[in-house]
């Protein structure tokens, strides 16, 4: 638990989260596009199998989210829960991308930057989609066509990832304000080193709310199995091609 003095860190990282204890709650994953159809299934970012499921909780605020959003907009959900031989690829694309993006970095700059952007596997700490408490989302129309989110920055540029990021276009800023209402009304809160992640019952909800515990642990659905051509030790592969990528 984080004291009611002590500063938050917008990178949140896991060295803090692990004196957050978890006390699970329980609460099973559901299919979020079942309990709430205003929501919209987004394009893949990479290509491997996705689950549509979140803890029931979160799902339910997403459905409440969607009706606090002014007319014509609406929900598209990116991701919910993760299972995590997917984390552990998605680890080692973040830090290869990031070798081409700052060979100059030494190894712990990289690491840090790392697991700023994506969560290392942790047994203390377990990713936060790993729990079910995360989504990963963006603001799009009626018929599918994204907001803006991160002009003038170019598409996946890390300089716009943090919610607050400076420089922003005022369109942008009205776009992620829009989420930050809606969402925040809902019950859930963000991540601030990325705009698109918001959570609730895990270590990151609870270190931002200086609650005592985390509601939600690592969680794998009952009978589930991975698709078999997913499971491997190579990085994720880049997919999306949209220009208004989240």
């Amino acid at each position: 638990m984080t004291g009611p003095g002590k500063k938050l860190s917008t990178s949140e990282p896991v060295g803090e989260l692990r004196s957050i204890p978890i006390v699970e709650c329980g609460e099973p994953l559901v299919d979020f596009l079942e309990l709430c159809p205003k929501l919209i299934w987004d394009k893949p970012r990479f290509a491997y199998r996705r689950e549509t499921l979140a803890r029931k909780g979160v799902a339910e605020m997403l459905c409440k989210a969607s009706e606090l959003l002014p007319k014509g907009l609406r929900l598209a959900i990116v991701e919910g829960w993760r299972p995590p031989h997917i984390q552990k690829r998605m680890l080692i694309f973040a830090e290869r991308r990031l070798q081409e993006l700052h060979p100059d970095w030494g190894p712990v700059q990289l690491k840090r930057m790392r697991n700023r952007f994506t969560a290392p596997i942790d047994s203390r700490v377990p990713p936060p989609h790993s729990t079910g408490g995360a989504v990963d989302l963006r603001l799009v129309r009626d018929d599918g066509a994204p907001l803006d989110h991160y002009s003038p920055y170019p598409n996946r540029d890390t300089r716009s990832y943090a919610f607050d990021a400076p420089g922003l276009s005022d369109e942008a800023r009205r776009t992620r304000s829009i989420l930050k209402e809606a969402l925040e009304g809902s019950g859930m809160t963000n991540y601030p080193a990325e705009y698109w992640h918001w959570t609730y019952g895990d270590q990151g909800w609870a270190y931002r709310g200086r609650h005592a515990h985390a509601i939600y642990g690592a969680i794998v659905p009952d009978g589930w199995e991975p698709a078999a051509a997913d499971v491997s030790d190579d990085p994720l592969v880049w997919v999306y091609e949209d220009k208004e990528s989240a």
